[in-house]
């Protein structure tokens, strides 16, 4: 269970893929569920289907919320959290644009508590880089690396990975491999990477 799938594809669009990450649920630590880069303005029956098979399958599933390194109101983050659950029962969230410095903590400190409270029982902060040690009290993993293959590999040597480390990698090539206990490698590229599913379950569609 070492796979977390940020897929950014509505279900009617691609079912196959759907169908080939949920048949994956062993492989899974979680699936990143994003209908509109948040939860939306209301539910989608799509995403509302697949989050009750994923559940049902045991994979956790986690709703997106951007953060925008801080500069997003607490209200708007929590409101998406919120949403998520009460249209999607997401039992975790996955915080993305998350400030690496330690300027902006107490108010990351807020939207952990915040997103505990609306019942993530697993919380992800995407940073995309290394962030400051004090952000790992505050979550249950860390992106530490979002970016291309070639810029993961030719930085591969100085990145420290710990047990709460997660790398994100696209335009990745089939034999790439990544040193986080949690991580994603997809072949996709350009504005939209996470349209494509890992290269580990591409064979499954």
């Amino acid at each position: 269970m070492n796979l977390l799938v940020p897929y950014y594809e509505h279900p009617a669009d691609r079912p196959a893929e759907w169908d080939a990450l949920i048949a994956a649920a062993p492989l899974l630590y979680g699936v990143v569920l994003n209908p509109a880069s948040g939860a939306g303005t209301a539910p989608d029956p799509a995403f509302a289907d697949v989050a009750v098979r994923l559940r049902a399958a045991g994979v956790r599933v986690l709703g997106y919320a951007d953060t925008d390194y801080g500069r997003r109101p607490h209200a708007d983050v929590v409101r998406d959290l919120l949403h998520h659950r009460d249209w999607y029962g997401t039992d975790g969230a996955f915080l993305d644009q998350v400030a690496a410095d330690p300027a902006p903590l107490p108010h990351y400190r807020r939207l952990a508590v915040a997103a505990r409270a609306a019942g993530a029982t697993t919380l992800v902060l995407n940073h995309g880089t290394p962030p400051d040690p004090a952000y790992a009290a505050l979550a249950d993993l860390l992106v530490t690396f979002e970016g291309p293959w070639e810029t993961y590999r030719a930085g591969e040597r100085d990145r420290p990975v710990a047990d709460h480390h997660c790398h994100l990698v696209y335009a990745a090539p089939p034999d790439a491999r990544l040193t986080a206990p949690v991580r994603c490698a997809v072949p996709g590229d350009g504005a939209h990477p996470w349209g494509t599913l890992p290269h580990v379950l591409e064979h499954r569609r």
